[in-house]
């Protein structure tokens, strides 16, 4: 086998005085997908990884095992309409999830199947709303990865389109008005409609009535924001009230706005200010019982409920109803009032250092009734209710170990029972899971959940550590085909809860973000270093690896501690950080991360930027970026130019510790068939398999 050489790479003398900065940029020419320099130096990488990918024997045998395990199949909780329930499930041979329906105990029916709509499994189903009643599902599709969805309405007993198809839906939630006659949503301008390079921005709320076309709606909302502002609409079930919420970027700094349209023109609503220019959290929706409920952090880092009036909601008139935790953090809830129950309920799930947990409390006071038995240490998705109100919920249910299933709380009968498990038969792996703590360097305890083989090891273990910190994204336990892979094979997989996820509540975000982003780097170092410590694994058996924000920690990490970690896979990451907000969505994230127009954020960006740390001469890790062409949130250039970058900068031999690009067409950075993650997930373990010294048998 001959020996593996890089393709190479012209480095230009492209230097900018930034702020007093001199920042240098050799490979920018990387930056144009379309050019024919790039072109050719993408083919070669295309050879390259084809070529290197040959010695990863164990990839077959790792796509065999991911496949079976993710033959569990998925389900979700139910919505409710009267009697009539909507849900998704995906079995063992369905590429994607389908969304079904059932009247009362009656057969189940398909409404939306990508597979039969596209057999070659690009198209996905982005997001579902029924209409009050269930008579009338809206939907959104979208193609090849890229997750501009398109807006389709369908009558549920027949199949028939009412409306639609209405593009530029993307990230858009419906708010039906109670007749089913029309609903607030929210599209972005045409493109011949905002400067150029700011297509993806500019959303705007528009009233949708029925049978009309897009082109008719009314603007509700939105004109003079900021480009970069999500708005979220929804009405209250009796139809009086109407929800504004309004983010800038990826930012949980809320406006709230509230409107009576029983006091107005639909299309013209009166909206009284809720919150205002407040850097807090704030989500609201107005009960049966005719108080606004408001889940909240403003003044409680890990959140609270509570409630007020609809007609006078100013921040004096708050009422807590469920205080601030001490340790865990508020996640959801959801009333439980129906005239059977003496005492209504509210059911409250919260997360203890990433494990959830759910309350009953009086829905009058908030007064802790007693817990909810829960299947093990795991993760509770969304509680769900029924619109008209009851005594039942229904939450998902998953941990390291358990596919995901949906649960039934009977407030009448204070019990938990399975309502659907995953349809599949799997074989799991016996594996032990354990949550440790340690220490980061500036002395913050930092916990960790790692997945193990239950035998007794016999020294290091070759071992994945996982992580994203970023977002107030919180890593919890979670059935994962890759994990079990893994540790089936005889490795451990270690995912640390970093600093910038939300596992301890926004002050634990806000220690991971802006100026203090380097603290998620120093949780992940003390990660590595306390495996290692411990005797579960040693640098040469150790991987870091993670995605998007979690690509740009991987990046970090390879820079910053490449004497930590004998290999890493970066996928779809961010790591050009002075130029990331010119490509993909990248405006949206400096209210995370900061942005180079300003000297001081300036300073914090270039002190980690993967990119622009990379050191002549240093033995960098056997390093995978993966990245996909559709990908429409963070732009593949960011990959090329790190990819490069290194190559030409790592002392190691290409032989031992490799630098590889994989490319993926049709493929976006979110949602993708099962077939597609097999054939991406079994090529990365195989890949840190090979460099980590695991005989995947």
């Amino acid at each position: 086998m001959r020996e593996l050489r890089y393709p190479p790479a012209e480095r230009l003398d492209v230097t900018e005085n930034l702020h007093g900065h001199e920042v240098g940029d050799p490979y920018r020419w990387l930056e144009d997908a379309g050019s024919t320099a790039t072109k050719a130096w993408a083919a070669a990488q295309d050879a390259l990884y084809t070529e290197a990918s040959e010695r990863y024997t164990a990839r077959d045998r790792f796509a065999d095992r991911i496949r079976s395990l993710l033959g569990a199949g998925a389900v979700g909780a139910p919505v409710w309409r009267g009697d009539r329930s909507f849900f998704v499930r995906r079995t063992a041979e369905q590429e994607h999830a389908v969304l079904y329906v059932r009247d009362g105990d009656g057969p189940e029916r398909v409404l939306v199947d990508p597979g039969a709509l596209d057999p070659g499994g690009l198209t996905t189903l982005d997001a579902w709303k029924p209409g009050p009643d269930g008579r009338l599902l809206a939907y959104q599709l979208s193609e090849g990865g890229d997750e501009e969805s398109v807006l389709r309405v369908v009558d549920v007993d027949s199949g028939d389109l009412v409306d639609g198809p209405v593009d530029r839906a993307r990230y858009s939630p419906i708010a039906w008005l109670p007749d089913s006659s029309a609903f607030y949503y929210v599209r972005r301008l045409p493109p011949e409609e905002v400067p150029d390079g700011e297509e993806a921005y500019h959303r705007r709320v528009y009233l949708h009535r029925l049978g009309r076309p897009a082109e008719e709606d009314v603007l509700v909302f939105g004109s003079g924001r900021d480009k970069t502002e999500y708005f979220s609409p929804s009405v209250s079930r009796d139809g009086r009230w109407l929800i504004l919420q309004a983010v800038r970027g990826t930012s949980s700094a809320t406006d709230m706005w509230i409107a009576d349209l029983s006091d107005g023109d639909l299309e013209r609503p009166r909206l009284v200010p809720v919150q205002e220019g407040v850097d807090a959290d704030l989500e609201g929706h107005v009960g049966r019982d005719g108080r606004l409920y408001l889940r909240t952090d403003r003044d409680a880092p890990r959140g609270r409920v509570c409630v007020t009036d609809p007609a006078d909601p100013r921040y004096e008139n708050w009422t807590t109803l469920v205080p601030e935790e001490p340790e865990a953090v508020l996640e959801d809830y959801a009333v439980l009032d129906g005239p059977a129950l003496e005492r209504p309920e509210l059911l409250v799930s919260h997360s203890r250092h990433a494990i959830s947990e759910v309350t009953q409390r009086d829905l009058l006071t908030g007064e802790l009734l007693g817990v909810v038995d829960m299947p093990g240490l795991g993760t509770v998705g969304g509680l769900s209710e029924r619109p008209e109100g009851g005594h039942e919920a229904w939450f998902g249910y998953t941990d390291n170990t358990h596919p995901s299933s949906v649960y039934r709380y009977d407030a009448l009968a204070g019990r938990v029972s399975v309502w659907a498990d995953a349809p599949g038969d799997i074989d799991l792996p016996d594996v032990t899971v354990e949550q440790v703590t340690y220490t980061s360097g500036d002395g913050t305890p930092v916990r960790m959940l790692v997945v193990s083989p239950s035998a007794p090891a016999e020294g290091p273990r070759p071992t994945i550590l996982y992580g994203y910190g970023g977002f107030r994204i919180s890593l919890t336990p979670a059935y994962s085909a890759v994990a079990l892979a893994w540790a089936r094979a005889g490795g451990v997989y270690a995912v640390a809860n970093l600093r910038g996820g939300l596992e301890e509540g926004e002050e634990w975000h806000r220690s991971g973000m802006l100026a203090r982003k380097q603290n998620v780097f120093d949780d992940c170092a003390a990660a590595a270093e306390h495996l290692i410590a411990t005797g579960v694994t040693a640098p040469d058996r150790l991987a870091v690896m993670g995605g998007s924000n979690g690509g740009l920690l991987v990046g970090a990490m390879v820079t910053q501690r490449p004497d930590l970690f004998a290999a890493a896979v970066c996928s779809a990451p961010l790591l050009d950080m002075v130029r990331y907000e010119r490509f993909g969505l990248g405006q949206l994230w400096s209210v995370e991360y900061g942005t180079a127009d300003d000297p001081e954020q300036l300073g914090w960006l270039l002190g980690y930027s993967p990119y622009h740390n990379v050191r002549e001469g240093t033995r960098y890790p056997a390093t995978l970026f993966t990245v996909f062409d559709n990908d429409t949130r963070v732009d593949p250039l960011h990959a090329r130019k790190l990819c490069a970058a290194m190559q030409d900068a790592t002392s190691a031999p290409a032989e031992q510790r490799p630098v590889l690009l994989r490319r993926e067409a049709e493929v976006g950075h979110s949602s993708r068939s099962v077939s597609r993650s097999v054939s991406l997930n079994s090529e990365q373990l195989a890949f840190l398999a090979h460099h980590l010294g695991l005989a995947a048998d």
